[in-house]
This record gives structure tokens, sequence and C-alpha cells, in this order.
């Protein structure tokens, strides 16, 4: 069982409940992006089951602009430095198949640590041909719902990649609870990915306004700042 903490109170949850793993990440609402330096540091202190790092620089689709691959390659650096166990990453090309260059790079920046590749499986128009040659780069473990919108409602993808892993595992993820955990062990997985969070007041007082905002959670938009924008901002008040 692969807990996905977003913070190190839960990765001290998940440890002392039992769990055999952890993938680290924050923000879960938008699908984790890689944790912070801090994190990591404490994470390396107190927790002592294995942790794989999600190395994801921003929400969003998982088609990333150079600028962005150097700081992936950058948190695979230290994360082997810090070293952890493995790491949680993936590349898309717009056309959402699996951009096979950049993603082996990660694989190779990597080096011994062991390589998920994440969700982004749930977005490959070919998952059976890609499992497969994903298997075949030395991938060690692909996370998927079986492209539905939750892992048991995606039960007849994942058996069919199921039947053909050998020396990567299949391991499901997204909507799997202590209600239905149970079903994947029968159907014969090794292993099961999920957050088992729940929520807890954090304040007295209910805000007055929300800090949240729907425009930046379109997946295949990503937000970046605008330079005629800012240059004309600069122009009117000067």
């Amino acid at each position: 069982m692969e807990i996905c903490a977003n913070s190190l109170q839960s990765a001290l949850h998940a440890e002392s409940g039992g769990a055999h793993r952890i993938e680290l990440c924050s923000e879960l609402g938008v699908g984790g992006i890689t944790p912070s330096y801090g994190l990591l540091k404490k994470i390396k202190e107190y927790i002592k089951i294995p942790v794989h790092v999600l190395i994801r620089p921003r929400s969003g689709d998982f088609s990333y602009s150079d600028y962005e691959f150097q700081i992936m390659k950058e948190d695979i650096a230290l994360c082997v430095k810090l070293g952890f166990d493995g790491i949680v990453s993936g590349v898309l090309q717009k056309n959402l198949e699996v951009d096979w260059e950049r993603t082996e790079e990660l694989l190779n920046a990597a080096g011994s640590l062991k390589f998920t590749f994440h969700r982004a499986f749930d977005w490959v128009p070919s998952p059976v041909t890609t499992f497969s040659k994903l298997q075949n780069i030395g991938v060690s473990t692909v996370l998927t719902s079986g492209q539905a919108k939750t892992a048991p409602l995606g039960m007849s993808l994942l058996l069919e990649l199921n039947k053909n892993s050998e020396a990567c595992t299949i391991m499901p993820g997204s909507g799997i609870r202590d209600t239905n955990a149970v079903l994947f062990k029968k159907a014969g997985f090794k292993a099961i990915h999920l957050s088992a969070t729940h929520f807890i007041e954090n304040s007295d007082a209910v805000p007055p306004l929300t800090m949240n905002s729907s425009d930046f959670l379109i997946e295949n938009r990503v937000a970046i700042t605008n330079f005629d924008m800012v240059r004309n901002i600069i122009k009117s008040v000067k």
C-alpha cells in the first residue's frame, strides 16, 4: 500500500498506520506537485519507510517547457542527493503520446532510484502499447486508474495491463479506500495507491473570500505572466 502524502503529518500517519511506502507531494487538489525542499528535508528526518517523490513542477498538463524540464531534472538531482528511494514522474507530448526522449532522460537522471510513471498514463491514446514500452525502458511502476475516473471503474483495463506486467508493476490508484481495497488484492494486483485523506477544520472562522480560482484548473491551459501586460502597466504607472 502506497500512501500519497501531502505533508509531514500525513506521512507520519501513513507510516504509523502501516503503509509500506509513501508518494510525497504537495497540493492533492490539482493532482500533486513537487514538494518543497523543507518538506523533503523533514521527511528524511522523520520517516523510515521508503519514500518516492513526485516530480511535477506545476499543475495542468504534462507537456513541459525547456525551463520546466530543467527544473524537473534539478529536483531529481536533489532527491538523489538526499537519498530518497524513488521518483514519480513522466512527460507527454502535446498530442498526449509519451515524450519518450524526455521520459528516458528523467529515468537516467534518477539513476538507481525506482521510477514510477504517474497518472499522465491515463491520458495516453494506446495504453497497452505504451505500457509495454514503459516496461521495456526500465520504468518500475505505472500508476493508473485504468483510464477511468476511478480505479474500480477502470478495472477492465487494469486487469489487461496487469496480465502483461513482468518487470513493471501496475499500481491502481484513484477512488481506492477501505471499502474496496481488498478487491484489488483478490484481483491479483501487487500494489495499490491512495491518499486516505479526511478533512479537518483548520481555522476558527469562515474566511470572508476565497483564494481559489477555477481559471487555474483547466488542464490543457497553463498560466503564464503576460509580457505585454507587464510592460503596459509599467508604462501606465510611470
